[in-house]
């Protein structure tokens, strides 16, 4: 998922991918345990996506912080 796209959606949202991202990530390693994983890069996207919407959130934070000041 790009950035542009990430930041299109409301905090509500983000807390939900982010949510949702975590869980795709615990299968996956439970899927790398069992050899069962064809596609190791999913994990690296996947790592990266969570890293992006928590960072995009937290932009967002202190742009909303800093306008009611």
């Amino acid at each position: 998922m790009k950035a542009n796209e990430i930041r299109e959606k409301s905090d509500n949202q983000l807390q939900v991918l982010i949510k949702e991202s975590k869980e795709q990530l615990k299968n996956l390693r439970f899927s790398l345990a069992n050899r069962q994983l064809k596609n190791y890069s999913e994990i690296k996207k996947t790592r990266k996506n969570i890293a992006r919407a928590k960072s995009i959130l937290k932009e967002k934070k202190i742009i909303s912080d800093n306008n009611e000041k």
